[in-house]
């Protein structure tokens, strides 16, 4: 709950801050000569990067949610077996024992979303954010091909 309201509150400063920006763009414009509109455009295309980076990672964000629901759902979430620091960190042999299972698991079943879910978590508590992400970003592709394809066979399996 608290990264829910972490990302939220973020968002909403990052959209306070395109509307400030996108508002200075435009009284840019209205001046009217020509190195005030060419600034003026400039400055515009930064909160429209800005708004699509952040589109983008909310839909992320909510199709990892969503598979993770359907996880928890089918009782398949991994069970959080990592051995921990003093300090509540966890032990990096513990996180690279339990991804090299994961990994495993993968390679046996390279075309399941589930495995590729469990191998993200397994990347995020080895600390490898981008990989992390990119096996999230399989993980929702793989889950979406396979629901057009249910949805597409005449068996309906």
């Amino acid at each position: 709950m608290r990264a829910k309201i972490t990302y939220v509150v973020t968002a909403a400063v990052l959209v306070f801050y395109f509307v400030l920006v996108g508002s200075r763009g435009v009284l840019l414009i209205k001046h009217g000569t020509l190195i005030t509109v060419t600034f003026g455009i400039a400055v515009l295309v930064l909160p429209a990067i800005g708004v699509w980076f952040l589109w983008k990672n909310t839909q992320f964000v909510r199709r990892a949610n969503a598979l993770a629901a359907e996880l928890d759902a089918e009782g398949g979430l991994p069970v959080d077996e990592l051995l921990r620091t003093p300090s509540g960190r966890i032990d990096r042999a513990s996180a690279d024992a339990v991804f090299e299972r994961r990994r495993a698991e993968t390679e046996d079943a390279p075309d399941d979303w589930r495995c590729w879910f469990r191998l993200a978590v397994a990347y995020q508590d080895a600390r490898d954010t981008p990989r992390a992400r990119k096996a999230m970003q399989r993980a929702i592709a793989l889950h979406k091909r396979n629901r057009s394809g249910e949805l597409s066979s005449p068996s309906g399996v």
